[in-house]
């Protein structure tokens, strides 16, 4: 340990130097910390935009020969799909046409049968409506449809039209109804009889001969209704002259597959060859300053381990030369300062002495 005072102060000097200039080192360390961590960032910045551009470009290039492609294919189906709607319309006709043809003779008969029943009724003054179907639906039922329509035809007029009526009363009554369905009787039921006995019991033989013509003309109309239907799901379509059109769409298909074929070769080289020459353009692009940024940072890499090193090891070499006498309480340069007053003033000759100055100050406080 030191003994005289000069010793002492010199020794003390030594340490407050000692510090400042670990201090200056610690200084620098963290200056090139922050440097480095800056450098860093920049060079992550620097590597992520290249990374970013290229992946947008890529995209950007796969999207624009997609698109063009895409575009190619959609006018292509849109032809398909006007072929397609002429091919329908043309077999449409086709399918009208054959219907016509076919149901000719009955449609032809049904005139004649229509001509034949109106001439006998108009021969035999027999009223006009009596010629109609529904006329015979209601007095000369003798088909599923037609007794289904007399049931129709009784269910409205006696069911729906008097609860209809009697609804729409403000202040229902059940006599109401009652008068109601009197009235509907009356008028409707008399209604009916009326008609049945001015003509049944006046024209019955016409009226029976008119039914036998009504027959026939339904059995004409189921005729032509079963062979409409046979046409329509017949799946032959080679009588419609629908050739040219097949042909046509034929030819649209295999171009659209020729296009679709011609995108997938694209994007395919594109992803082999294409991409890898944009990267490597791009990347050469920012090679410069990507390889100054690097040097940058390797430099302030190299620059904060040599300066930490040196930081290390002055700190040790304070710590043993002069923490081992000095503490860690006084390894402070303002405390050094102090320290150094104290033996200057002649308050103390050593430096335990000194400390033991200070500590004594600092209680009397």
């Amino acid at each position: 340990m030191v003994q005289t005072m000069g010793e002492c102060l010199i020794f003390l000097n030594e340490a407050r130097d000692a510090l400042d200039e670990l201090s200056l080192l610690e200084e620098q360390e963290r200056q090139l910390v922050q440097e480095e961590e800056r450098l860093e960032r920049n060079l992550g910045a620097e590597r992520k935009l290249v990374t970013d551009t290229i992946q947008q470009t890529v995209r950007q290039r796969r999207e624009e020969i997609s698109a063009t492609y895409e575009k190619e294919m959609a006018r292509v189906q849109d032809q398909l799909k006007k072929v397609r709607s002429k091919r329908e319309r043309a077999k449409n006709e086709g399918v009208k046409e054959r219907i016509q043809e076919e149901t000719a003779v009955f449609r032809e008969q049904i005139r004649d049968l229509k001509l034949q029943l109106r001439t006998m009724i108009r021969k035999e003054r027999v009223p006009g409506y009596c010629r109609n179907a529904f006329y015979y639906s209601v007095y000369f039922p003798n088909h599923v449809k037609e007794y289904l329509l007399l049931f129709l035809y009784v269910l409205v007029l006696f069911l729906a039209l008097p609860c209809g009526v009697y609804f729409l009363i403000p202040e229902r009554k059940l006599w109401y109804l009652v008068g109601i369905y009197l009235v509907d009787i009356i008028l409707v039921g008399g209604g009916y009889i009326v008609v049945g006995n001015r003509t049944k019991l006046l024209y019955l033989e016409t009226l029976r001969e008119g039914r036998k013509i009504q027959d026939q003309i339904l059995s004409n109309k189921k005729k032509i209704k079963k062979i409409t239907s046979g046409i329509r799901k017949d799946r032959n379509e080679s009588l419609y002259n629908l050739e040219r059109f097949d042909d046509e769409i034929a030819r649209l298909q295999q171009e659209l597959s020729d296009v679709e074929g011609k995108q997938k070769d694209a994007i395919n080289a594109f992803e082999t060859v294409t991409k890898n020459i944009l990267s490597d353009e791009i990347e050469h692009n920012h090679k410069a300053k990507l390889e100054q940024l690097e040097a940058e940072y390797r430099t302030a890499a190299e620059e904060l381990r040599i300066v930490m090193q040196q930081v290390k090891d002055r700190r040790l070499s304070v710590t043993e030369r002069y923490g081992t006498y000095l503490g860690k309480e006084f390894m402070d340069s303002q405390r050094i300062v102090e320290l150094t007053s104290i033996v200057q003033e002649g308050r103390a000759s050593n430096v335990s002495e000194a400390i033991a100055a200070y500590q004594s100050q600092r209680q009397r406080r």
